[in-house]
């Protein structure tokens, strides 16, 4: 019978141990991969808009569509 006990003793050792059985360092562990997750998202959204700016063009324009149109 000792050997028993010994054995449901480690058992319960391991499983308060397991990230699958402990619900208090799972949620801990996943909300803070979130956070993570998230942060590494913003950055590398923010970092490729920087990099990837908008660059002003010079497209034709007809004369008569101007501030001050010109007309022949």
């Amino acid at each position: 019978m000792n050997a028993q006990q010994e054995y449901q003793q480690e058992l319960e050792k391991i499983q308060q141990s397991d990230f699958t059985h402990s619900w208090t360092s799972s949620s801990g562990f996943l909300f803070y991969l979130q956070v993570g997750c998230l942060v590494a998202f913003l950055f590398g959204a923010c970092s490729m808009l920087y990099t990837k700016r908008y660059q002003k063009i010079t497209a034709p324009v007809q004369e008569s569509s101007l501030y001050t149109p010109k007309y022949k």
